[in-house]
C-alpha cells in the first residue's frame, strides 16, 4: 500500500468550521484575518527589543545550550509555536505530529528569508489531572492498553508541577530515564519529548516559571483591567460565529466565569467575572483561560504562525478579537500534520480488503461486515447481484402495469417493492455476517485492523502514545514522519512503514 491523503471531511467529527478553515478559507476571514498565504513571502513581526532579551533568557532555564536561543535573540526572529498538555509518556501521537510540523514550518520560513524559531508551549497550567495521567498503548499481541500513573495532585492543582508518585511498568530505556518517582509529569514531559525529537529541535516554554510570569505580568494586568470590554468582544464574536453557521469553541457568556483563572495556594480557581478588577494589581496571580491563553503566548513571543489541531483553531475564531484589542497583531493559524501509520501487516490488510481509511472509521460491526462482503465467493456475490437487478427489472414491469390499470394501487406496490428489496438485502447480509463468523483469520484481521486503525471509534493518532510504534518501528521513526509533512497540505495522512 502506497502512502495516501484524506481529506478532513472524509472523517468523522469534522466541524463545519474546521472544514471551511482547510478547504473554503474566504468564508471564514472574518474570524481568521491572517490567511496562511502570508506566510509565503518574508515576513516581520513588531517585537520590543527588551522582551526579546527578557523571554530568550527566560527560556534559557530549561533550554540551556540550545543554538535556537541565539537564533531567536537576534532581531527579525519570528516564532512557530505550538503546544500541548503534558501528558503521560508524552502523551498521545499528535504531541510530536505538532512538535515536527513546528519545526518543520520554521526550517521552511529561514530558508525563504524569515528567520524562524519552532516554539513548543508546555500547558503547565492546565489543572485537569484526569486528563494527562493516562495513555495507551498496544500489548503484544495488539490490543489496546491504559497505562496509568499516580501523583501528588490536588483538587485544581496546576498538573505540571505535580510529582510522580507511583508509575506503571514500561520496558523502555528512553521512558524510565525521563519518568521516574519524583520527577514533575511537566519536566519528564520535556525531557522525553525533547530526547524524542532529537535533530528536530524545539524551545520549550513552561508558562508557570517564575521568570515567564514576570514577562507576562504587564499583559495579564492590562487584560484584567479592560476585562468588561474583553468579556463583551467575546461574547459578540460567539454570536458571530453561531449566526455564520459554525459553533463558538467556548461557551462564554461573561456573566459567571471570567477569561481568567487565579493561582492561590498552589491551585487554579475559576475567577468571576465581578473579581477580575480586584486582581488588575495582582497579575502574578492571575492565569488566562483558553482564549486568552494564545493571545498571551504571542505577547511574549514575536509569533508568526501558530501550529494547532482543530479545537484549538476553533479557539482562535473567538480569539480574534482579543488579539485585536490587546496585541493588534495575530500569526497565522496552520493545522499540525496528522498521520494514521500503518505496519506492514496493516497495510497489507488494507490492500487485500481494499479498504481506504474513512471505511475504518464506521461502527466495527459495519467494517466486519464490510470485510465480509468482500471475502464472500465470487459466485454468491454475483448470484446476489444478477438476482437484484432481474428483480428490478420484474417489479419495475409490476409497477408500470399497476399504472396502466389503476394508480391508487401503485402506493401499495411501492411499500411491497421495498419489503421485497429489503429481504433480498437482509438476506445478503446474513450470507456475508455467516462468512465471517466461519472464518476466525478474518475475525483477526478485522479486529487487528480497528485496534491499530480506530481503537476504542478515535483516531490512532489521538488514542495512543508513540511507545508502541517507536519500539515497532525503530528510533528513525520521528525522521520517517518528519520526512512526510508537507505544510501546504491540509489532508490527514496516511503513512506505511
Amino acid at each position: 500500500m502506497e502512502s495516501a491523503c484524506v481529506r478532513h471531511t472524509d472523517m468523522p467529527g469534522t466541524s463545519k468550521l474546521y472544514s471551511d478553515f482547510l478547504y473554503h478559507p474566504e468564508r471564514v476571514t472574518a474570524f481568521y484575518p491572517s490567511p496562511p498565504a502570508l506566510l509565503s513571502q518574508r515576513v516581520t513581526v513588531d517585537f520590543p527589543a527588551g522582551r526579546r532579551q527578557a523571554i530568550v533568557a527566560a527560556l534559557a532555564e530549561i533550554n540551556p545550550g540550545s543554538p535556537l536561543l541565539d537564533q531567536l535573540a537576534q532581531p527579525g526572529t519570528v516564532a512557530v509555536v505550538t503546544g500541548q498538555q503534558v501528558g503521560l509518556f508524552g502523551g498521545p501521537l499528535y504531541t510530536v505530529f505538532k512538535a515536527l510540523t513546528a519545526v518543520h514550518l520554521a526550517r521552511q520560513l529561514t530558508a525563504q528569508g524569515t528567520p524562524a524559531v519552532p516554539v513548543f508551549w508546555v500547558a503547565t497550567e492546565d489543572h485537569d489531572f484526569e486528563e494527562i495521567d493516562h495513555t495507551w498503548t498496544l500489548d503484544a499481541g495488539r490490543m489496546p492498553v491504559k497505562l496509568t500513573a499516580k501523583g501528588d495532585h490536588q483538587p485544581q492543582q496546576p498538573v505540571g508541577p505535580v510529582r510522580i508518585t507511583e508509575l506503571p511498568a514500561v520496558d523502555d530505556e528512553v521512558v524510565r530515564r525521563h519518568y521516574r518517582v519524583g520527577a514533575t509529569f511537566g519536566e519528564a514531559f520535556i525531557g522525553l519529548v525533547r530526547e524524542l525529537l532529537g535533530d528536530h529541535e524545539v524551545l520549550f516554554l513552561d508558562p508557570l516559571r517564575p521568570s515567564i510570569r514576570q514577562i507576562a505580568a504587564p499583559f495579564l494586568a492590562a487584560a484584567a483591567a479592560r476585562s468588561n470590554e474583553l468579556n463583551d468582544r467575546v461574547i459578540e464574536r460567539s454570536k458571530a460565529l453561531t449566526a455564520a453557521g459554525y459553533h463558538a469553541q467556548v461557551l462564554f457568556d461573561g456573566k459567571g466565569s471570567s477569561l481568567f483563572f487565579v493561582l492561590e495556594g498552589g491551585r487554579r480557581k475559576p475567577l468571576k467575572v465581578a473579581d477580575v478588577a480586584a486582581f488588575s494589581g495582582a497579575p502574578e496571580q492571575l492565569s488566562p483561560n483558553a482564549l486568552l491563553r494564545p493571545v498571551m503566548q504571542d505577547f511574549l513571543l514575536p509569533t508568526v504562525a501558530m501550529i494547532g489541531g482543530p479545537a484549538e483553531i476553533a479557539y482562535l475564531a473567538q480569539s480574534a478579537v482579543l488579539y485585536e484589542a490587546l496585541l493588534g497583531r495575530q500569526p497565522v493559524a496552520l493545522p499540525r500534520a496528522g498521520f494514521t501509520l500503518l505496519d506492514a501487516r496493516a497495510a497489507k490488510l488494507m490492500d487485500r480488503y481494499r479498504l481506504r481509511l474513512p471505511d475504518l472509521m464506521r461502527p466495527e460491526s459495519t467494517v466486519r461486515e464490510q470485510i465480509a462482503a468482500r471475502l464472500a465467493p465470487a459466485g454468491l456475490q454475483q448470484t446476489f447481484t444478477d438476482a437484484t437487478a432481474e428483480l428490478k427489472i420484474t417489479l419495475d414491469r409490476v409497477e408500470q402495469a399497476l399504472t396502466g390499470f389503476d394508480r391508487t394501487l401503485v402506493d401499495a406496490f411501492a411499500s411491497s417493492r421495498r419489503k421485497i428489496a429489503h429481504q433480498l438485502a437482509k438476506s445478503q447480509a446474513k450470507a456475508a455476517r455467516e462468512l465471517m463468523r466461519r472464518s476466525e483469520r478474518e475475525q483477526a484481521d478485522s479486529t487487528y485492523l480497528i485496534n491499530e486503525i480506530f481503537p476504542h471509534r478515535h483516531l490512532q493518532e489521538r488514542f495512543y502514545s508513540i511507545l508502541p510504534f517507536l519500539d515497532q518501528h525503530g528510533p528513525d521513526l520521528v525522521g520517517r514522519v518528519y520526512d512526510n509533512i508537507h505544510v501546504d497540505c491540509f489532508d490527514h495522512h496516511v503513512l506505511p512503514l
